[in-house]
């Protein structure tokens, strides 16, 4: 049996179609079907089947994930080996909360680069609650993220990287034109410039404005810490965010802190993986160096 056959049906079910998993791995269509076709006849069972114009997963199927997991797994840990043990090598894939991935973790990469420079890493951008369910079903190594999103998840080992302070933030002339965000039952006119709805600030701040009938005008979503600081910089609204991404703006005056109720905040950032999940000596060395690094 081919392991590039079973790579390539997982990569199916992380990307959810044949056609985006063809472009992941850079095959054409015809190669996908081919491959997935060899795999029914060599396990003897039909693994998928087309309902409508899409292509969806056997209950067969359904029970083979665990196996593929297992086979990949334990050929990702013989990858590592070499003549020179000590040479770290390999694929790691991490998900990373925007904030965390802008301000925090670029010394961590530029050590990893040094120390593992035949290393493969695969970066991406998300939310933390997508995340943490990647880790949990098992579709990336490692997600470094706020950990307030989760209680005691039992599937998750996670480890401390720092905890962070959140602020409040406006333009020097709107801090003058709204200062209070204290006092109840206001109705400002005002935006609030933010990250999509899964965003961990921008829940809290909406608990913290619904808790005291505090409304503002709407909200601006984006998803771009950059921009969404450089709106609030130019008068459009306010934002509430990590200390750390906007601490050199408050230091040369083009944002303000606004006092809120909320200024005991603070938010624990984690690298997390699955507990069953194998760690490489890559994967051993992202941790110690994320844990070791005081970025916090």
């Amino acid at each position: 049996m081919e392991v590039k056959y079973l790579h390539t049906f997982k990569t199916i079910i992380s990307e959810g179609s044949f056609t985006k998993a063809a472009e992941k791995l850079n095959y054409t269509q015809s190669t996908i079907t081919f491959q997935m076709k060899q795999l029914e006849q060599e396990l003897s069972v039909q693994i998928f089947e087309k309902i409508g114009r899409n292509m969806i997963l056997t209950k067969a199927g359904q029970e083979l994930i665990p196996y593929v997991d297992e086979v990949l797994d334990s050929m990702n840990r013989l990858s590592g080996f070499s003549e020179n043990f000590f040479i770290l090598k390999g694929e790691l894939q991490i998900e990373m909360a925007e904030t965390l991935l802008c301000y925090k973790m670029a010394p961590v990469l530029k050590e990893l680069h040094h120390l593992a420079p035949q290393a493969k890493l695969y970066l991406k951008s998300t939310n933390c609650y997508e995340i943490l369910e990647k880790i949990r079903t098992g579709k990336t190594d490692l997600g470094v993220f706020y950990l307030d999103v989760c209680n005691s998840e039992e599937f998750l080992q996670a480890y401390p990287i720092g905890e962070c302070t959140m602020d409040l933030v406006s333009s020097p002339r709107i801090k003058e034109k709204f200062p209070d965000f204290i006092t109840p039952n206001q109705k400002l006119d005002l935006p609030f410039i933010i990250d999509e709805p899964d965003c961990i600030f921008r829940q809290i701040f909406e608990d913290y404005l619904s808790s005291r009938n505090i409304t503002l005008d709407h909200t601006i979503e984006l998803w771009s810490i950059p921009t969404i600081k450089n709106l609030v910089k130019n008068d459009v609204g306010i934002s509430y965010l990590p200390s750390f991404t906007v601490e050199e703006e408050l230091k040369n005056g083009e944002l303000c802190k606004i006092k809120t109720a909320l200024d005991d905040q603070k938010l624990t950032a984690v690298c997390a993986h699955h507990k069953n999940k194998w760690v490489s000596p890559l994967m051993k060395l992202f941790i110690q160096l994320a844990t070791n690094n005081k970025l916090f």
